[in-house]
């Protein structure tokens, strides 16, 4: 290599490795105040739960205030609005479940943010769904299920945390797949769905195991099948859907940590470092496994293709069996 080149070389390399260590020094001194992450649903629910046990680990290793707000309404994209206009500046994230992040594009004509633009940095934690029943419903299996549905069309009713969530878009695979007609009434949390169910005021829910354990446990509802590959390790009693006769009814819920778009690198990169060193804590890992959650961690690049793959997923579903919002 001729002098010039060598002297060009070194320039090269050592302006790049400068530009490295100022975007790196830039996210050092982070963060100097409060940190605000937007959870798009009510209080109660296993998507703030998640998120205050995060955020509690982050305050303790920050040495900052990280508060937690739910910013709640129409399926999510309220509070996905809220953080996509929110200055990149890492002081406003969002933790959320499918719908504002790979689902409401495929249902929404017009959305005020584009979930592609989040700038993702880890999914918290993934749990399957399952087939819940009010504990006064006849059926006590999910093919005795369907047979009620069939002789009561229009008369069963389902509930969830709001059009395009996923126990919505479960509930409207449900009947796709079984050819029966079931009412859907959309609500704005979780815990609001599960106070109905068992108070007797709706028939059925295609929740989280996590939100439902407990309930089932003092035999407030039934839960008639777990939506996943496996049994449930939480309720090894229930039957996976295939087992019951229902093998395409596989549905899991998952929440994820997001930033707004033209969130710098660096920023991305220093949180997500600090949220996946949390999720590996062991008293964390133990916190989520009482949820029935399984904990998450994947790079941010790893995240991105994540939802990537569920939007397509999903995109999938919502086309096939033409599902729209409410």
């Amino acid at each position: 290599m001729n002098p010039s080149r060598r002297v060009f070389v070194q320039f090269v390399a050592g302006h790049a490795a400068l530009l490295r260590y100022a975007g790196s020094a830039g996210a050092q001194g982070y963060p100097t105040h409060p940190v605000r992450v937007v959870v798009p649903f009510p209080p109660g629910g296993v998507n703030d739960i998640l998120a205050r046990i995060v955020a509690d680990k982050l305050q303790a290793k920050w040495g900052q205030p990280v508060v937690i707000e739910n910013k709640t309404g129409a399926g999510g994209n309220i509070g996905a609005e809220f953080v996509y206009q929110a200055a990149p500046d890492g002081y406003t994230l969002m933790a959320a479940p499918a719908p504002p992040l790979a689902v409401n594009q495929n249902l929404y004509k017009h959305l005020a943010y584009k979930p592609e633009e989040f700038v993702p940095m880890t999914v918290i934690g993934s749990v399957p769904n399952v087939v819940i029943a009010r504990k006064d419903l006849p059926p006590n299996s999910l093919s005795e299920l369907i047979a009620h549905i069939r002789e009561r069309p229009g008369k069963v009713s389902f509930g969830s945390q709001g059009s395009g969530a996923t126990p919505h878009l479960t509930g409207m695979m449900f009947q796709a797949m079984t050819g029966t007609q079931i009412i859907h009434v959309p609500y704005r949390g979780e815990t609001l769905v599960l106070n109905d169910i068992v108070g007797g005021h709706i028939d059925l829910f295609f929740g989280n195991v996590a939100a439902v354990k407990s309930l089932y446990r003092d035999g407030k509802v039934k839960v008639l099948a777990t939506a996943d590959a496996a049994r449930s390790p939480d309720l090894p009693e229930v039957p996976t859907t295939a087992e019951a006769g229902l093998p395409g009814l596989v549905s899991t819920g998952w929440f994820a940590l997001v930033g707004p778009p033209k969130l710098a690198p660096s920023m991305q990169a220093g949180i997500a470092d600090a949220v996946i060193d949390v999720l590996n804590m062991p008293d964390v890992r133990e916190k989520l496994r009482a949820l029935s959650v399984t904990a998450g961690g994947q790079s941010p690049a790893e995240t991105a293709a994540f939802i990537r793959r569920e939007s397509e997923r999903w995109g999938a579903v919502i086309k096939k069996f033409d599902i729209v919002v409410d």
